[in-house]
């Protein structure tokens, strides 16, 4: 028998970020600079950054001025 992720009461696999918190089961958004999944609902308006990429845009514009 093949070995299967556990899954939650959603049915998305364990762990995943989708699948934990509010509105779990709205698909997440893309990061607009890399394309990985975002903290974001996909239904989001803006630019989304995944949470690595968001830190980096911060560094970059708390040094720029």
């Amino acid at each position: 028998m093949p070995h299967t992720a556990p899954q939650s009461e959603s049915g998305r696999t364990a762990g995943h970020p989708a699948a934990d918190g509010p509105g779990a089961r709205e698909p997440r958004a893309d990061c607009v600079a890399c394309g990985r999944p975002t903290e974001y609902p996909a239904g989001r308006p803006g630019i989304v950054h995944c949470p690595v990429c968001e830190w980096q845009e911060a560094q970059r514009t708390a040094c720029s001025g």
